[in-house]
Formats: C-alpha cells, sequence, structure tokens
C-alpha cells in the first residue's frame, strides 16, 4: 500500500450562469430581460457511518470532525448512522440518493452491503468515497483512511515492546482479530502478524488462541476471550485489535486478577483505551488522528459536490475487484504511558474527559496538562 497525500487541483467552482427573467403583463406591456450572474451551488453530501458500538469514535470524532468541515463550506450534509444494521445502511443510502445527495461517504458494515450502496449510487450519477474502510469488489471513486498494514505493525511491536518489559520467557500469545468482514481488521492482522509470525516460528513466542470477532461486538470479544483464558490459562499476552476488545480481554483478566500483569493492546486511542493505559491494564494504544482523516474527506467531498474531480497522489489495489483505488492515506502513532500526552495535545481527547477522578493523579505522572 503507498502512502497517498492528498493534492485538490481541481478547477473554480463557480459556474456562470445567464438567467432570464420574465416579467408578468400588465397593460400590455412585458417586462425586459435580465441577465444575472450566479454561483453553482454544491450539490449535497451524504455521509453513513456505521454503528456506536464497535467504537466511540464514531460519533465523538468522526461525526463531530465532518460536520465542522461541511459548515465550514456551506455545503449541505446528512450525516447518519446505521448502527450496525445492514438493511438500515441500504435504506439510509437510498433516502439520501432519494433526498438529492450528489457525493456518498459511507463507512461499510461488510463489503457486500457496501459494494450494493456504492453501484446503485453510481448508477444514479453520485460520487462516492469509501472512508476508513475500504469495500472490496466495490466502486467507490475515492478511499480516505490510514494505512491500515501499519496500523497492525504498530500493534505488533507495541506488545513486543510490553513483552519485553515484563521480561516474559517464550510468552503465550493470544489473539482477539476484528470483524472478518471488515477489510482493515485483515490488514491489521496483516501487520501484527508481520510482526508475531517470525517470533512464533523462531519459538521466541508460542502462538496461543487466535479468533476474530465478529461484528467487533465487544461483548462477543469477552465471551470468546473468556474462553480463550479456559483453554490456555497461561496466556502473557493479548493482542486485541482495537481498544473495545481490549477492554473486553481486560474485564476478564481482571476477574483472575491478572490485568497489568498481561500485555494488551488496543487501537482507537478511545478514553477508556487511555485510561486503560494509564492505571497500566493496557500496554499501548494506536492513535489515529481522526480529524485529519475527516479533513481529508470532507476537502474531496466538497469538492466532488461543486462538480470538481479532485485528483490524489496515492492507490490502493482492490485484491477483489483488480483495480487500483484513488487513495489518501494516512500515517498512524503508537501510543504508551509516556506519550498519552500527544493525544490530548492533538485535541483528539480533552484533558477533562481522561483526568476525571482516580485518573487525576495518572494523568499527572504521565505529565498530561
Amino acid at each position: 500500500m503507498r502512502k497517498g497525500i492528498l493534492s485538490l487541483t481541481a478547477a473554480a467552482a463557480a459556474i456562470t450562469l445567464g438567467l432570464t427573467a420574465c416579467g408578468g403583463e400588465s397593460g400590455g406591456t412585458t417586462g425586459a430581460q435580465e441577465t444575472a450572474t450566479q454561483a453553482a451551488k454544491p450539490g449535497k453530501i451524504g455521509v453513513i457511518l456505521p454503528d456506536s458500538k464497535s467504537s466511540a469514535r464514531w460519533e465523538t470524532a468522526d461525526r463531530k470532525y465532518l460536520e465542522e468541515a461541511f459548515k465550514t463550506a456551506g455545503v449541505a450534509h446528512d450525516i447518519q448512522n446505521a448502527q450496525g444494521d445492514k438493511n438500515t445502511f441500504q435504506t439510509i443510502a437510498d433516502q439520501m440518493i432519494t433526498n438529492g445527495a450528489t457525493v456518498l461517504v459511507i463507512v461499510n458494515l461488510d463489503s457486500g452491503t457496501g459494494k450494493a450502496v456504492l453501484d446503485k449510487a453510481k448508477s444514479q450519477g453520485v460520487a462516492t468515497i469509501d472512508y476508513d474502510r475500504l469495500t472490496l469488489g466495490g466502486s467507490a471513486s475515492y478511499y480516505v483512511s490510514f494505512d491500515n498494514v501499519k496500523v497492525g505493525t504498530l500493534q505488533g511491536e507495541g506488545l513486543a515492546k510490553c513483552l519485553t518489559e515484563k521480561k516474559a520467557d517464550k510468552p503465550i500469545v493470544a489473539e482477539l482479530n476484528g470483524s472478518p468482514t471488515d477489510n482493515n481488521a485483515t490488514l491489521f492482522k496483516q501487520g501484527y502478524d508481520g510482526v508475531l509470525q517470525p517470533k512464533y516460528d523462531s519459538g521466541d513466542y508460542v502462538k496461543g488462541p487466535d479468533q476474530s470477532v465478529p461484528e467487533w461486538d465487544n461483548t462477543q470479544a469477552g465471551t470468546l476471550f473468556e474462553q480463550m483464558l479456559t483453554q490456555e490459562p497461561k496466556i502473557a499476552g493479548v493482542l486485541a485489535a482495537n481498544d473495545g476488545l481490549g477492554n473486553a480481554a481486560i474485564t476478564v483478566l481482571k476477574k483472575q486478577k491478572l490485568n497489568g500483569k498481561v500485555p494488551v493492546t488496543g487501537q482507537d486511542a478511545t478514553v477508556q483505551g487511555l485510561q486503560n493505559i494509564l492505571t497500566g491494564d493496557q500496554c499501548m494504544t494506536v492513535y489515529k488522528a481522526v480529524k485529519k482523516e475527516a479533513d481529508a474527506t470532507a476537502e474531496l467531498a466538497i469538492a466532488l459536490a461543486k462538480g470538481e474531480k479532485p485528483t490524489v497522489s496515492g492507490s490502493v489495489k482492490d485484491p477483489e475487484g483488480g483495480r487500483d483505488v484513488p487513495s489518501v492515506l494516512l500515517e498512524p502513532q503508537a501510543i504508551f504511558f509516556d506519550n498519552v500526552k500527544d493525544v490530548v495535545t492533538d485535541g483528539y481527547v480533552s484533558k477533562d474527559e481522561l483526568c476525571t477522578g482516580d485518573f487525576a493523579e495518572k494523568c499527572t505522572e504521565a505529565g498530561v496538562s
């Protein structure tokens, strides 16, 4: 996957139209013709977010940043959340197209549903953007996300760092992967297995239970991890694909008084994930600067709504559709106890929401100000 850097080079959006105003008849006279110059009005942008359960980011961050960008640009928009329901996802898309959306931005629930929505939008002349998740076999005009293989690599390297600090000898590692229907989960696993597999092969680590969590469901993750721990009580490290799955594992570890002793990874730099890092229950998370992702997406969507054809310098190969999708890929960052402050400094999480109650002292220790 090549890193894409957004580079908009479209022409100006203003279009001059000659308008004829016809006055009504009065006393046998007709109104004189007038011409007026009017800037073309941008089209409407529809955005479909996936759910609220898999990660808090969709409602607390993505919605906020996208709305801010669209409002600043003065572009009509409609942002809705499918709440994990594929039928609702398709219904929302149909309604948005019917209500005049000229650009559709989606975070698919799975590639099958996403493809159906994208193909229908394309047939109606609606421009499309895959946001955060690539729709395999889809027809999106653009794809905006992070380098998701790099995300997984950071998770694998982070777990290795924490296991080294724990002086773990031939640790048994469990993998709690994301949803099997999410291409991002596949890319994350590609990244962290690229770090872990050589360690399994050399005998430095022992490969433990390895399971995917349907629909990133945290409740199912807890059940699955409980079964993992029963199957293999000596699990010494947990590669959890995001903070929600990580917290599910931590909850189970707490029951066995193993929290803090068994390193657990995460992703998304949620308040919960960062607090778990502050207390030592979570080893690390991966921070993806959602504002940058939302801003890049909004910039593309706004240009498309104005009838422009923006260009980007990167592309990603769709392994199912076989096409190169014009892409913007952003850089993720590994977050440990000593740089939790970076997420606060960046404005993604506020000190007030992170450093509540018992976490205040830990925030001070971590240099959060």
